[in-house]
């Protein structure tokens, strides 16, 4: 828009501050504009103009320069008093609607340089009337303005269904963790290896044998003996397993390492510490990387020290429930809102984690949680929760199945990430390329 006359926000529009508090307000009639996405309500209002809103204040804050959002309103609104209204003198020469497009379009190069602050980072009304932009005749700036609503129309329709198609991936995920939990992905390799699930083979023989190690390792000082768990009662099983199957307690099937207790110290550098906010569905992720001195180390993991092949659970928060495997070798702590559950084989641990994941047990999780400020599960609680054991070759089986349903999933969600953000990328090309002109 080279060829088109610049002007000083300030030369053309009118500024003016925000009077209504955001927390205080009582909700009304006319909207709020805030500086969320969403807005809020209330019951008087400011302004009666079209207007565009931007905040006075960094989004993330923190000594970060940040903008997310630019807002346009019109008609009557009420307005933060951490954001200043853009209304143009002469709505015949300068839309709002296309001022608005042009300042959320360039608002990292236009607005965000123009913020100050070390710790609290914002916007001065003067520094926002020294911004210059484009005014090109008002036939062209209705152009770009219907140009955009058919594009943003396209796109949101778009994004809805990249969103509805994330969604039905997500609930298929779901479903194939619940039907592998309850043998349906394997109803036929039961029939065809009926040998593989009786006899020596049972599932019972395997959480014998894990009894026995237990027991060795009690015997040679290397766990503390524990007061039993109670035996399983038949009311107690959630339902009906398949033939060679049985229900196990998670505290029969695993050795339990509380990390629970006080946020520890963090440092600069000595000991890698997985967080809750680490775990996730299925998988750690490796950021954020935090450190604790070695010295803590030390003295912390006298409980256990996490191994490879172990299931980590996190217990409290509002990602209490998600699980995964330690699959890294190196040499790391575990900190507060964790459970360690230790294998005494770690050839049923994959089964387990997928047991851990399924909606149905997560249910059971969430219903045996309390706390009214902290919802969490207590250890001594989830060593009582149940999980279906099948015979160990049955477990490869499903695993195997699962592992290979699951990569497909990632593939499909792969490729609708691929296209939304194809999608993106070309709604901006072509707005680049309108405000080029």
């Amino acid at each position: 828009m080279d060829k088109y006359p610049y002007f000083k926000i300030g030369e053309i529009c009118n500024i003016v501050k925000g009077e209504t508090g955001i927390a205080s307000a009582t909700p009304g009639a006319h909207p709020l504009v805030n500086t969320g996405a969403e807005k809020k309500s209330c019951n008087t209002y400011q302004f009666d103009a079209d207007a565009v809103c931007i905040p006075l204040v960094s989004s993330t804050g923190h000594g970060k320069k940040t903008l997310n959002y630019v807002h346009y309103q019109s008609g009557k609104f009420a307005l933060g008093t951490i954001l200043a209204a853009v209304i143009p003198k002469d709505s015949q020469k300068l839309s709002a609607a296309f001022l608005h497009r042009y300042l959320q379009f360039y608002k990292d190069q236009k607005i965000v340089p123009l913020m100050k602050g070390a710790a609290n980072v914002s916007l001065a009304i003067k520094d926002i009337a020294k911004i210059e932009v484009p005014v090109p005749p008002i036939s062209e700036q209705k152009s770009c303005i219907e140009l955009f609503n058919k594009l943003n129309d396209s796109n949101i329709k778009l994004q809805s269904e990249f969103f509805n198609q994330s969604n039905c991936l997500s609930s298929l995920r779901q479903t194939i963790l619940q039907e592998a939990i309850e043998g349906k992905l394997t109803a036929d390799w039961r029939k065809k290896n009926p040998e593989l699930i009786s006899g020596e083979n049972h599932a019972s023989k395997l959480l014998e044998k894990i009894k026995a190690e237990k027991e060795r390792l009690i015997k040679e000082g290397k766990i503390k003996k524990e007061k039993p768990l109670s035996i399983i009662k038949d009311e107690e099983n959630p339902s009906d397993l398949p033939a060679g199957w049985v229900w196990c307690r998670l505290g029969n099937a695993f050795k339990f390492i509380d990390y629970r207790g006080k946020t520890p110290h963090k440092t600069n550098e000595g000991v890698r510490i997985i967080t809750a906010k680490n775990i996730k569905r299925g998988y750690i992720d490796e950021h954020p990387i935090e450190y604790i001195s070695n010295d803590l180390y030390v003295k912390w993991m006298t409980r256990g020290y996490p191994q490879n092949g172990d299931i980590l659970i996190v217990t409290e928060g509002h990602t209490m429930g998600y699980a995964a495997i330690i699959d890294k070798s190196y040499i790391f702590a575990l900190a507060q809102r964790t459970i360690d559950l230790q294998p005494y084989f770690t050839n049923y641990n994959k089964w387990s984690l997928y047991s851990i994941l399924s909606p149905s047990f997560q249910k059971r999780f969430r219903n045996k949680a309390t706390g009214a400020a902290a919802t969490g599960i207590k250890s001594s609680i989830l060593k009582l929760l149940l999980i279906p054991f099948p015979p160990i070759a049955e477990q490869q089986a499903i695993v195997e199945r699962v592992d290979k349903l699951m990569t497909m999933i990632d593939e499909l969600e792969k490729q609708v990430t691929e296209r939304k953000n194809k999608s993106e990328r070309l709604m901006q090309s072509v707005l680049r390329e309108a405000f080029a002109q």
